[in-house]
Order: structure tokens, then C-alpha cells, then sequence
């Protein structure tokens, strides 16, 4: 498989490429680089990890490739970020990833209900860990690391 030169910002500019036109109307023209360089040999998970984290930031902080938009479209925005994500897994019947995001989505949710957003850094790093590794075997993911940091 060719490498780009720039995986992850390729994958969330195709993540900005793919959604529905009124989420691409806020798109910012000037894209950061993407965070998953880790993904870089599986393009498809790239991609997810890109549209999840995306829309995780949408709920939760402040959204990289999307800006101007006021709280509730943030909010729907992130929502269709998830489908879309875990659409592209379910299609290829990834059903290990999309189970490891559908966990990581609702732990990261758990630490803010919690007041422990920090706690989101190393549960996308225990996730897109376990997606790196792919088929090379079982990698601890989000549940591992938030059993490590709960008391």
C-alpha cells in the first residue's frame, strides 16, 4: 500500500469531503493536520478515527476542521460525524473497530459526565492503539485504559 505524504490530514480532508453539504459549508478552508499518523497503513480507519475524533470534538471541545457553527448544530454535527465513522466500519464488517469506538465514544462521555475530561487523551490513544494493531492481535483499548484510571 502507498503512503501519503500526509495521511492524516488526507483522511480529514476526506472526512470534510464526505459529509453532507450543510456540515461542509463549515468547514474550515484551512485544515489542520490530522492526529492519527498511527493509522496510516489502514486508510479506512484513518478515516473513522478522523470523522469520530472529529465529531467527539464537536461535543466536547473545540472542533478542528469545522468552526462557525452555534452549540446545537455543533452537537448534530458531532452526532453525524459518529455515523459516519462507524457507517464506514460496519460496511466493510469491521466489527471489532466499531465495537472499540462505540466504547471509546461512550467512556469519553463518561469521564466529562464525570468531570474527568482529561481522561479522553488517553482513551483516544488506548483506541487508536488497538486500531493500529488491527488483526496483529489483541490490543487493550479504551476499556483497559479507563479501568487504569478509574479509582
Amino acid at each position: 500500500m502507498t503512503r501519503s505524504a500526509e495521511p492524516a490530514r488526507g483522511a480529514l480532508a476526506e472526512v470534510v469531503a464526505t459529509v453532507d453539504l450543510p456540515l461542509r459549508a463549515h468547514a474550515d478552508p484551512e485544515l489542520p493536520a490530522g492526529c492519527f499518523d498511527a493509522l496510516a497503513d489502514d486508510p479506512d480507519r484513518a478515516f473513522v478515527a478522523e470523522a469520530v475524533h472529529e465529531g467527539w470534538l464537536m461535543h466536547y471541545d473545540r472542533p478542528r476542521a469545522f468552526t462557525r457553527m452555534d452549540a446545537d448544530l455543533r452537537l448534530l454535527g458531532g452526532d453525524a460525524l459518529y455515523a459516519l465513522g462507524l457507517a464506514r466500519l460496519a460496511a466493510r464488517g469491521d466489527l471489532e473497530a466499531v465495537a472499540e469506538l462505540a466504547d471509546l465514544i461512550s467512556l469519553c462521555a463518561r469521564a466529562v459526565a464525570e468531570g474527568r475530561q482529561e481522561w479522553a487523551q488517553e482513551l483516544w490513544r488506548a483506541s487508536v492503539e488497538a486500531l493500529a494493531e488491527g488483526t496483529r492481535g489483541p490490543v487493550d483499548g479504551a476499556n483497559a485504559a479507563y479501568a487504569r484510571l478509574a479509582p
